[in-house]
């Protein structure tokens, strides 16, 4: 016993002299123990597993699980995604400059871009893909079908298409270009001495292009206002939001601060130069998709008290995200920082992985946030997106008139129409005729057009439970009353919804014969973002009012 208490007593004494290990050292051992388990298990999988493993699919499934439970915008981009890399940062590619969408088993052209070689060789929305470049698309993905369209600029392409009317394929070659899609989708005066320009992404040239639409506006109409909409922008780059905001306020102001764990992460951006438009009157219009740059613009804006935020609440990224090489030409694209505006609230969204079904943020009490000032005093608040200072809603209800988008059939209806209407109105003047939207009434009954409610489904799923809990046959008679008003009265429900309806299938006649212009143009009709901010305007309006404390 006492041999065993001397060793005992030996082992302490020694202990004490072994020098302890840093942090750093801990953390580089479970990095290693960990990378180490990983490898052998990878190893035997392959030695072992009954099935031919395929390793670059394993590999990324992997690293898409580990990445998911970090935060939504850590993610890796393995090398065959590097075209969609540098789309996301300069709006750039080659290939022929059209969107394609799967319906059904087919590879469709859905939006051919203005003046872009697909719109210039007639390729038209509807049109199927058969071949590229004399392979046959037959149950490939959209990407891999986008994969063969993109490509070295000038060089050929080959496409074999089945096109609604022509009994032959119609076949096109012409040459793949560099496709540069302009950050400002569309610029217009709206109303006497307004601008309205709409910015849909902050790409490396949102700024340059956002300051030319402005400066043609007020050279054109002499416009003394503007209207920004970056609804449904996703955001971008950093810099160029700082760029734009520095149009607007003077150099050298303070914009946005990051802070991360490294000090490299840590930067406050400035307004780099002189306004260029110190005395314009500017309104932002936001929605629920705005997010990121778009909250720094804005957020900015709010802040710093040079403008008037309309709209909804925006989305809630006060991430900031780098992208770093990983190897074999894949990218790790990593949250390294958060980012915080002029008055110093951060705009992330207090839980990033809980949101509203639509993606928006939900109610945040105040008591989980913290009260900040604008320049001029105003109350503002962090913890979840910019809240607009004229806060609007949409209240559309998710009605039949979605379900009938949901099912591509405004899509095959206008491609139909455009078959029997060589020309139409302008975007300014075209209405839907009655004729023609019994026209799609009748589409759709001869489609067999049927739609299952979401609270149809969640009354199937109450019935399921209740079956399980012996309540269906006491509730017999409530349950078969509830099923008669749930199932949807297809044409009572067209009737009821015909204005939606009208809108969602105008909308995409227009873009057959205006495209994307075209279509903005035409919403703009019935705006009520935009018909807030004009009345806002006005010279008896509140504009300056909503500046004040």
């Amino acid at each position: 016993m006492k041999k065993v208490f001397s060793f005992i007593l030996f082992l302490v004494c020694f202990s004490t002299t072994l020098p302890a290990t840093t942090a750093a050292e801990q953390r580089s051992f479970r990095i290693s123990k960990n990378l180490s388990i990983f490898n052998s298990v990878f190893r035997e999988l392959d030695m072992f597993y009954v099935d031919t493993l395929n390793y670059d699919k394993v590999m990324k499934t992997t690293l898409d699980q580990m990445l998911a439970k970090l935060d939504p915008y850590t993610v890796y981009m393995p090398e065959e995604e590097t075209d969609d890399l540098k789309f996301m940062t300069t709006g750039e590619y080659a290939g022929i400059g059209a969107m394609i969408m799967k319906k059904d088993k087919e590879i469709l052209i859905s939006e051919p871009y203005e003046g872009m070689p697909a719109q210039r060789n007639d390729l038209r929305a509807g049109d199927v893909i058969i071949e590229v470049d004399g392979q046959k698309v037959e149950g490939l993905t959209v990407s891999e079908v986008s994969a063969k369209l993109k490509g070295t600029p000038n060089t050929l392409i080959k496409l074999k298409l089945k096109r609604l009317g022509e009994k032959k394929f119609v076949e096109k070659q012409f040459l793949r270009e560099k496709i540069q899609v302009n950050p400002v989708g569309y610029s217009a005066k709206v109303a006497d001495k307004v601008g309205y320009v709409l910015l849909n992404e902050f790409t490396d040239r949102a700024a340059i292009e956002l300051k030319s639409s402005v400066a043609d506006l007020i050279k054109q109409h002499k416009i003394e206002s503007l209207v920004l909409d970056i609804r449904n922008n996703g955001g971008g780059l950093i810099d160029e939001a700082v760029k734009i905001v520095g149009y607007f306020v003077p150099k050298g102001t303070d914009v946005v601060t990051t802070k991360g764990k490294n000090s490299e992460a840590e930067r406050t951006y400035k307004t780099p130069s002189e306004p260029i438009f110190p005395e314009l009157r500017l309104i932002v219009l936001t929605n629920r998709s705005s997010a990121s740059a778009s909250e720094i613009l804005s957020g900015s804006i709010q802040d710093l008290d040079r403008g008037v935020i309309v709209g909804e609440r925006t989305f809630g990224k006060g991430l900031v995200q780098n992208i770093r090489p990983v190897g074999f030409g894949g990218h790790l694209k990593v949250t390294t920082a958060k980012y915080y505006i002029p008055s110093g609230r951060c705009i992330q969204a207090l839980d990033y992985s809980h949101r509203n079904e639509d993606g928006s943020v939900g109610r945040v009490p105040d008591s989980l946030t913290t009260e900040f000032k604008t320049r001029n005093g105003r109350k503002v608040r962090d913890g979840g997106g910019i809240v607009p200072d004229s806060l609007t809603k949409d209240d559309r209800k998710l009605n039949i008139a979605y379900y009938i988008f949901a099912q591509n059939l405004y899509f095959d209806f206008a491609t139909l129409y455009v078959q029997q209407h060589p020309t139409i109105a302008s975007p300014a003047d075209f209405t839907l005729s009655d004729k023609d939207f019994k026209a799609f009434s009748d589409y759709l009954v001869e489609k067999k057009f049927a739609y299952t409610t979401q609270t149809e489904k969640y009354y199937n799923e109450l019935v399921e439970t209740a079956k399980i809990e012996g309540m269906d046959t006491i509730a017999k008679v409530e349950f078969a009353a509830l099923k008669a008003k749930l199932v949807p009265d297809i044409t009572k429900s067209i009737a009821e919804n015909k204005s939606d309806i009208s809108e969602l299938l105008s909308l995409e006649i227009i873009k057959r014969y205006y495209f994307q212009k075209g279509e903005i143009q035409y919403s703009l009709r019935t705006d009520k973002d935009l018909k807030v901010a004009i009345e806002l305007l006005k010279p008896n309006g509140a504009y300056l009012r909503k500046l004040k404390p």
